[in-house]
């Protein structure tokens, strides 16, 4: 029998949990990542090296997807010390996807070339083949560019789209992403930053218009906790309906929703300060803008953080591809 097919969208460090836990299934698997992080290292290099996609979210996707050894994932997600001049606080591996990006002439290539030096299990692809810079419009009517700037201004923010970051070309997807999408049995978006991680893929219009057209089954795993500068005092539903409103309509089928409760004074702000407090539920609101909701535990508390446990969430997920058969 065919191997279903699954794709997930988002940003490196939230579907890096579901694609570690996906990878160990018997599936089809197609990451499609965002190209619009301009802060940290990413930022760095995509300054320094113009038509570079940035490679944080892409790198930590390879580590999810790959079954390298622990030593060597070490060394490639080892980072620079802070007193190591211009290399300070760069990843080893962006320094890789970096260069091999210039060598192969686009990421797109960099990474179909890791991808098997990594044996990875599934593809990757960035969501386009050109540097995206996110544009956030706020509900007040002040716009802030970049990803790294949105959430240091106090506001609410209406919405986000994306523009090429060296030309006003229109934003394109990179090959093959929007047929995964179409070909797909299942999408997942998420877990990861609402208007920063998965919202920058959907506004490249092929990608959402992908999305729109296709048959598979969309399924949504929100967040557990809400994000400073994004989604303060959001609940469930309406991390559903700023989704929906950025297509122009409703095109998820299932939402995953994390009922556990995050022990209180758990949560480590120093480490975590992007992070506010749980994402409060309105089930009520849910089912009237999806099909299906599932509510369950699907929190692992882990270092002072709390993040979803992929084992959990791909179970569900599972279950969902077993019963379209």
């Amino acid at each position: 029998m065919r191997r279903p097919k699954i794709a997930v969208i988002g940003g490196g460090t939230g579907i890096s949990v579901i694609l570690d836990s996906l990878r160990k299934k018997d599936v089809d698997i197609a990451a499609i990542v965002t190209v619009a992080d301009d802060g940290g290292s990413s930022g760095e290099l995509r300054k320094n090296i113009q038509q570079l996609t940035p490679p944080g979210d892409l790198r930590n996707v390879l580590v999810a997807l790959s079954d390298m050894p622990k030593f060597y994932e070490k060394v490639f997600q080892y980072r620079f010390a802070d007193g190591d001049g211009p290399l300070s606080g760069h990843p080893l591996g962006n320094l890789i996807i970096a260069g091999i990006s210039e060598m192969q002439g686009s990421t797109y290539n960099a990474m179909q070339l890791l991808t098997k030096f990594f044996h990875t299990t599934g593809k990757i692809y960035p969501s386009s083949d050109q540097p995206l810079t996110l544009h956030a419009v706020f509900t007040d009517g002040v716009e802030v560019v970049g990803e790294s700037q949105i959430a240091n201004y106090q506001g609410m923010i209406e919405r986000v789209y994306v523009k090429q970051t060296y030309n006003e070309d229109k934003p394109r997807a990179s090959r093959k992403v929007v047929r995964t999408i179409l070909e797909s049995d299942m999408v997942v978006l998420g877990p990861g930053s609402l208007f920063t991680s998965i919202l920058p893929n959907l506004m490249i219009e092929e990608i959402g218009q992908a999305l729109l057209e296709t048959e598979a089954e969309i399924a949504y795993v929100c967040n557990i906790m809400t994000q400073r500068g994004e989604t303060e005092h959001f609940s469930d539903s309406d991390h559903v309906r700023v989704l929906h409103s950025h297509l122009g309509q409703a095109f998820i089928d299932t939402v995953l929703v994390n009922i556990d409760q995050v022990p209180q004074d758990y949560m480590d702000y120093n480490q975590f300060d992007e992070y506010l407090v749980q994402v409060e539920h309105d089930f009520e609101g849910l089912r009237k803008q999806v099909p299906r909701v599932i509510s369950s535990n699907f929190l692992r508390l882990e270092d002072g953080g709390a993040f979803h446990d992929g084992q959990l969430v791909v179970d569900e997920l599972m279950q969902i591809i077993q019963v379209r058969k």
